[in-house]
């Protein structure tokens, strides 16, 4: 069968390549992919700036954002032949640490954890996979595709469980959130916003193309440029930093007023110097209660949580997000990012009339 495999490490490695079909070990379930999602992190693997292959392999099959339909589970498992399932990227560490040992591998501690085509594990840009069923989280068939929206959702449905219960230290009753980015990360942090009751303003460069549209959609506020903010900063009870731009990382962290929750889920890539009045910032985050924290991963109960929500969203809306396709036999389509694009898809040979 076809997989989309490199050598981590080694920018311009990636290739199309027969691999074997998929080990028993790897789990009872045997998975056809529907499609696989493309984020940034499969482009910093391709650029070489990490991911680790399967210990004793040169090579890793690459891909977590997944979206497949089951071919054959065992008979105890509550999963059917046919049943379309997204697979949960991280795997606990083997020790295991304190938080893996209760179900919290998105917190591990001592970092022995392994991801599906990031970090020792193969990936799903693959025909067929195997995972064990507890793996695996089942999507309404009423999704479609969408489904593969699935694992960024669980990414912010940690973000938002955990916005919560910080800002529940004492009587949190949020009305505004600001979300900067509006590439599929920040979009579904807006998704979640509204359906949390929140009035809720979104921050992004673009002018044009889908990205202002999806927003007002929601039936919030779109903003193209930081000074048409003037006038609610110190405003919003919840700012949640999609981007990892090392100004807008800056700013997210006063904007939030007294009492404030400022989440950072982007990763920036560093070697930009910014200067800081460090002594005001600490002092207005202490006088006014604020917590800046970070947030990344996800367990069983953040995708339980995304699929929820995303079974609440209007699918058309859904479908929105998804403005690139291509089939794993031209992968490198889906890597050809243009203004308009928010998300790419690569479509396995179980995507049929889904598409």
């Amino acid at each position: 069968m076809q997989a989309l495999v490199m050598t981590p490490g080694h920018p311009g490695s990636a290739r199309l390549a027969e691999v074997a079909e998929p080990d028993l070990v790897e789990g009872s379930m045997l998975v056809e992919m529907v499609a696989v999602g493309v984020c940034g992190t499969d482009v910093e693997i391709l650029r070489g700036d990490y991911g680790e292959a399967p210990a004793g392999e040169a090579e890793l099959v690459l891909g977590h954002e997944s979206l497949g339909r089951v071919l054959s589970v065992p008979p105890a498992s509550d999963l059917r032949a046919g049943d379309l399932v997204v697979a949960m990227v991280r795997h606990p560490d083997p020790l295991p640490c304190v938080n893996c040992a209760i179900g919290e591998w998105d917190m591990c501690r001592n970092g022995e954890y392994t991801e599906h085509g990031i970090k020792r594990r193969h990936g799903f840009f693959r025909e067929r996979y195997r995972l064990e069923p507890e793996r695996a989280v089942r999507i309404e068939p009423s999704l479609g595709l969408c489904g593969v929206l699935l694992e960024p959702a669980s990414v912010v449905a940690k973000a938002w469980e955990h916005i919560l219960r910080i800002g529940g230290r004492a009587r949190f009753v949020p009305q505004r959130a600001l979300i900067t980015g509006a590439g599929p990360i920040g979009l579904l942090s807006a998704l979640l916003g509204v359906q949390h009751g929140l009035t809720v303003h979104v921050l992004d460069r673009a002018t044009a193309g889908p990205k202002p549209t999806l927003v007002r959609a929601l039936g919030a506020t779109y903003h193209s440029d930081p000074t048409m903010l003037a006038g609610l900063e110190n405003t919003f009870e919840i700012v949640v930093e999609c981007t990892g731009v090392p100004q807008l990382v800056l700013d997210a962290a006063t904007w939030s007023g007294p009492d404030g929750v400022v989440c950072l889920t982007g990763v920036s890539t560093g070697g930009r110097t910014i200067p800081v009045d460090i002594g005001g910032l600490g002092r207005a985050i202490v006088l006014e209660n604020n917590v800046i924290f970070g947030s990344v991963n996800a367990n069983r109960r953040h995708y339980e949580q995304a699929a929820t929500a995303l079974a609440r969203a209007d699918r058309g809306w859904l479908e929105q997000l998804i403005t690139r396709r291509a089939p794993l036999t031209r992968w490198v389509e889906a890597l050809g990012r243009g203004e308009d694009d928010v998300k790419a898809v690569i479509l396995g040979p179980g995507a049929g009339d889904l598409t």
